[in-house]
């Protein structure tokens, strides 16, 4: 397994349907429909903000994401949203996906997605991924990674749990929960050492 940052143009679409598959449980109400959601994130994924897994033969497995004040993996704006949604459409997606964002804090390194494809999951990929996001940071200066972890997802929470993640508040959505499916999200703090 490789483990690098950045990735390919060539990899676009597999990545954004990787992310997909992975986030679209919680975003397919705001995102949906699936064609129009993989049109919108595409284009606009930023190999600046991407650790990816290929294995020998260069499949990806796998795909981490981190924000910074520079950008995020999911890095669209107005123009991008339009270019895929309309103006209407654009308009109040941006609204509800506002609801989500998550501001960097400067002081602990954002994690923002962990993807590992269905077929390899259970065989380290994870592990390895959240290894380089923690590389990452501690290289840009940071002492914590941070990431949040949806009530839902206990796998991952797991995961996090092992590579030495701790939870340190839970955000409740409110009413929100109706329209993203989940009912709170899990920040986790993983101490650098």
């Amino acid at each position: 397994m490789r483990i690098a940052t950045g990735f390919e143009d060539a990899d676009r679409p597999a990545i954004a349907a990787l992310y997909w598959e992975a986030f679209g449980g919680k975003l397919g109400r705001v995102m949906g429909p699936r064609e129009r959601a993989l049109r919108f994130i595409a284009p606009v994924l930023s190999p600046s903000h991407a650790i990816c897994a290929h294995d020998g033969a260069g499949r990806l497995l796998g795909l981490a994401g981190f924000k910074t004040a520079d950008g995020s993996l999911v890095d669209g704006g107005w123009g991008d949203m339009v270019a895929a949604y309309g103006g209407v459409g654009a308009a109040w997606r941006v609204a509800a996906l506002s609801m989500l964002e998550r501001d960097v804090d400067d002081v602990r390194f954002l994690m923002d997605g962990i993807v590992v494809a269905a077929d390899v999951r259970g065989r380290g990929v994870g592990s390895r991924l959240l290894e380089a996001i923690c590389a990452e940071a501690r290289m840009r200066g940071y002492r914590d990674v941070r990431l949040d972890v949806i009530d839902g997802n206990r796998r991952a929470r797991a995961l996090y749990e092992r590579r030495g993640f701790v939870a340190v508040e839970e955000q409740s959505m409110g009413p929100l929960r109706h329209v993203f499916g989940f009912r709170s999200a899990t920040v986790m703090v993983r101490r650098l050492a």
